[in-house]
């Protein structure tokens, strides 16, 4: 279960899989609507008289990306077919039109006919019904549609344009869809279908003995048909293999705002951070939306996906772009919590990626007490994330613009919101989603988002607040030492759970913890956060061959196995770059950065092999589990590379 090869600009995401098929086609927003919703979308092809698609056992892929960019380049193989092919796919930086250039290699040593099938299974707007299918004269194309979301496809070989295509029914009563058609290597020409519908089409071509041809497709998307005619006759008019080198260009100039120098890091890991900063870039909209992640096949497993803007994820997520340059890729952000927050200054479970409030499972009422179905550190790192990205780039109109808006009134909120007899935050559910409480990694964040608001209102002279937040963040701060350590332990309890009306310690091991570093609580060299990162270190590794850490003790979230003395949980991407960021803020010579430099190098020996990163591993074969790819996973590589870079020089320099 993942996405293996991801494009996208801001405004249309394509996610394929492993075999190269569309999965997920988002417009008009990253996340918002998913117009194939998880069905494949296949590539075939005909040669002497046989057929096959390319998910047939006997095609091997090899995965990647053209160097620093979004351009996939997929190698595929048919040994006996005698059949080799370069495929690149990408999005243009502007417009949204996907375009692909195929490249056919014949192996043998007779000249042979190649045709090329492209099936096209839209559910449109998230719906299969209502759409129709129609071949369209006038330009030589096909064409889906319902109400204002048209989607033309077009290509051509040397041999022309469109060489057969047809239109029909899928998954309805008998009908499997029309890509059956192609399997004799023909197609009907039917010229419409409406309802459940789908469409394929051809391109043929002849290649020569040990020679390549190029066939090319495009799909171009708008609100009409105008605009859809438009984008096609653009790419005709541009051709295809320029645009798509174009992209190139475009992504590689967009990498050269990162940090170049990265110390000792491998290739691997370089490539891995490069890759990762384009991906991130993908799962945000350019409206403001940061998307966890928009791999439909966790449907499979609940009815409900990660295409939302969790203000948490969002918020990290930010503050790892933010640090590695991409100030102006992530300041729309910070508007979109500015609009999305409540009057009452909190931020909502998660949101969908035109702002509305998303779906969530957090209750108002609960065994008849009323609860605020919120996770407040959610609220917290947004203000945390702005302070962080103001220190780096000094822009003071982004703070200035969300001032009342967002800061105050979010400050207020947390400020307010405090369980009197302990000066800690009231309960709320934490940051897993799973359980209501007062938790330390929530403790940490609204110190961290009350601190930042302190230091906005002294920039813009608000003293009066500035020391109510200050002195506010302080109790919490105490609050926290006086309640969440735990002496007999030697570390931090994660958090504190309600029981017939006294407050108890809840001492599960958990990797969140980590906040007390991050969120600057305490600093590094303080001996309660070493012991507590030492017992999450030494308490949550993963002990197979596997490795990692996971994220908590007898975590449960697709649990493998009940053995929990050896595996606490699956080893998630996140909480191990946790663990060696703690080690890298740690490092007083360049020998103690070794630890984290074979932890970066463990992620990239994990991540699939077109370097996509999901949330976490199965202990036992590395293979993903949950969604993929996790933005979260991929800021968090960015940023642990990051402050590695930053504290190799620092060290070099005293070597």
């Amino acid at each position: 279960m993942a996405r293996h090869l991801v494009v996208g600009n801001g405004k249309l995401l394509v996610n394929m899989d492993q075999h190269g098929f569309i999965r997920d086609i988002y417009y008009p927003y990253v996340g918002q609507l998913n117009h194939v919703g998880g069905h494949y979308c296949r590539v075939g092809l005909w040669v002497q008289g046989e057929f096959s698609w390319l998910d047939n056992p006997e095609w091997k892929f090899e995965l990647d990306y053209l160097e620093d960019s979004l351009v996939t380049n997929l190698v595929v193989r048919h040994d006996r077919l005698g059949i080799e092919l370069q495929i690149n796919d990408g999005i243009h930086q502007r417009e949204c039109i996907f375009l692909k250039q195929v490249t056919i290699r014949n192996k043998q040593d007779d000249a042979r006919e190649i045709r090329l099938f492209f099936h096209q299974d839209l559910m449109i707007e998230g719906t299969e019904v209502g759409d129709t299918a129609v071949y369209y004269p006038d330009n030589h194309t096909v064409f889906h549609y319902k109400r204002s979301n048209f989607f033309m496809f077009n290509g051509f070989s040397d041999e022309g344009g469109i060489k057969q295509y047809t239109t029909g029914v899928k998954r309805f009563n008998t009908a499997e869809g029309t890509w059956r058609d192609a399997e004799d290597g023909s197609l009907a020409g039917n010229s419409i279908a409406q309802g459940s519908v789908d469409s394929t089409l051809s391109f043929h071509t002849t290649v020569g003995a040990r020679s390549d041809k190029m066939i090319y497709y495009w799909m171009s998307i708008g609100p009409n048909l105008e605009e859809v005619k438009r984008l096609d006759q653009y790419v005709r008019e541009h051709h295809p293999e320029r645009l798509l080198s174009r992209i190139v260009v475009y992504w590689r100039h967009w990498l050269q705002r990162a940090e170049n120098d990265l110390g000792d890091l491998p290739p691997q890991v370089q490539k891995l951070f490069k890759l990762s900063l384009l991906l991130v870039r993908t799962q945000t909209d350019e409206r403001g939306a940061i998307l966890a992640a928009n791999d439909t096949d966790i449907l499979q497993y609940n009815r409900d996906h990660y295409s939302y803007m969790w203000p948490r994820d969002g918020a990290l997520v930010a503050d790892a772009m933010s640090l590695a340059g991409y100030q102006s890729m992530i300041a729309p952000f910070f508007t979109f919590c500015a609009n999305a927050i409540s009057n009452e200054g909190y931020l909502y479970h998660k949101y969908n990626p035109d702002g509305t409030v998303g779906s969530s499972w957090h209750p108002y009422i609960v065994q008849g007490s009323r609860r605020l179905p919120i996770q407040e550190d959610e609220t917290a790192l947004v203000l945390f994330a702005l302070w962080q990205d103001y220190t780096r780039h000094q822009i003071i109109e982004l703070p200035q613009g969300l001032y009342s808006k967002l800061i105050r009134k979010a400050a207020n909120f947390l400020s307010e919101f405090i369980e009197p007899e302990l000066d800690l935050p009231k309960p709320s559910y934490d940051l897993w989603e799973e359980r209501y409480g007062i938790w330390t990694y929530t403790v940490a964040s609204v110190y961290g988002g009350l601190m930042a608001a302190a230091y906005f209102t002294d920039l813009f002279g608000d003293y009066e607040r500035s020391d109510h937040y200050r002195s506010t963040a302080d109790r919490i701060k105490n609050g926290l030492l006086e309640h969440l350590w735990n002496e007999e332990e030697g570390r931090f309890a994660r958090g504190l759970i309600q029981k017939e009306e006294v407050w108890v310690k809840d001492m599960t091991l958990e990797s969140s913890m980590f906040g007390i570093l991050d969120f600057g609580v305490l600093p590094v060299d303080d001996e309660r956060v070493q012991k507590t990162m030492l017992s999450i270190k030494h308490g949550l590794q993963v002990k197979t061959e596997i490795g990692g850490i996971a994220r908590y003790k007898n975590d449960y979230y697709f649990q493998q196995t009940g053995d929990i003395d050896r595996i606490p949980g699956n080893p998630w991407i996140i909480c191990t770059l946790w663990v060696a960021n703690f080690e890298i803020e740690s490092a007083t010579s360049l020998k103690e950065l070794e630890g984290p430099k074979q932890t970066l190098e463990w992620v990239t020996r994990h991540a699939l092999p077109s370097g996509l990163l999901p949330e976490q591993l199965n202990p036992f074969d590395g293979s993903p589990l949950s969604v993929a790819p996790l933005t979260w996973s991929h800021a968090t590589l960015v940023q642990s590379v990051c402050k590695y870079a930053s504290k190799y020089k620092e060290l070099n320099k005293l070597q």
